[in-house]
């Protein structure tokens, strides 16, 4: 029985990759043949910080996101590694569709033995009431539900169902784009019934430069698991855009209470694929 779904298991971690990969050649592919276009921004990267900026990428665009992340020395674990898989897309200016899965997540808790599989799904829908003006910052919605999918059993998820509801601003100034975001969290008990409240907040400072280089500094903060476990954090990294259709990003995130893990590191990439709305 277990030998099944463990096979089970690793055909879904190998098409995950597959998907993910070809996504992203895709992308890139199509990025060598478009044009110099910057009218509006091709792609919005919502990794690798928490707080997302309340403007999403041009309306049609399918945008991808790939990446690996690390956590060390947590409260429940020696090590978690995850390599999370984002699908965005723009169904209009004002209207934004998001996919994120794990597409593995392994983890070595102090007295027991790694475990790995597929990881947790979230899926949400981001509303844009209000673009960024001289008389007022960008203000957006959006609302979040995460699907069960990782496995209760080997402890790599709860097995509950969790919402999460954001504001978000954002508000360029000079060439620094800054992002704020504030967060409900409604999250379901891993010992009982029950389900617990609690709160997210996150401030990101972005700029990027003329080189195509660009930094990401950020302060963020929650009190029940979300994507990352629960705790303060400091976060600093670094992008390289290779053309208006693909951003890669690494860095580092350091935990600055005792619930947080200490050190995080992260890398990953963002593509564009596909302007689904673009005439031909």
């Amino acid at each position: 029985m277990n030998k099944a779904k463990w096979k089970f298991t690793r055909q879904n971690i190998f098409t995950f990759w597959l998907t993910a990969i070809l996504l992203i050649f895709v992308g890139i592919a199509n990025a060598q043949q478009s044009s110099d276009d910057e009218e509006e921004k091709f792609i919005e990267p919502s990794r690798p910080n928490v707080a997302n900026p309340a403007e999403f990428q041009k309306p049609g665009v399918l945008q991808v996101e790939y990446g690996y992340d690390a956590n060390f020395r947590g409260e429940d674990f020696r090590w978690q590694q995850t390599a999370p898989l984002t699908v965005r897309f723009a169904a209009g200016k004002r209207l934004l569709f998001d996919f994120n899965i794990d597409t593995i997540i392994s983890e070595k808790p102090e007295m027991q033995q790694r475990e790995t599989g597929v990881g947790d799904t979230r899926v949400g829908v981001q509303a844009l009431a209000l673009e960024d003006t001289e008389r007022h910052p960008a203000l957006a919605f959006a609302y979040y539900v995460k699907v069960p999918t990782a496995s209760f059993e080997k402890e790599l998820g709860t097995g509950r169902t969790d919402h999460k509801l954001v504001a978000f601003l954002s508000k360029k100034v000079g060439e620094t784009d800054i992002d704020f975001n504030a967060a409900y969290l409604n999250v379901g008990r891993e010992e009982n019934d029950r389900r617990a409240s609690g709160g997210q907040a996150a401030l990101s400072f972005t700029r990027e430069f003329k080189n195509h280089f660009g930094l990401i500094g950020e302060l963020a903060g929650q009190s029940e698991d979300d994507v990352l476990p629960r705790g303060i954090f400091a976060l600093g990294a670094v992008t390289y855009k290779f053309n208006k259709r693909v951003q890669f990003d690494a860095g580092m995130r350091f935990g600055l209470n005792k619930e947080a893990p200490r050190v995080g590191v992260f890398a990953g990439i963002t593509v564009g694929v596909a302007d689904l709305f673009k005439k031909k």
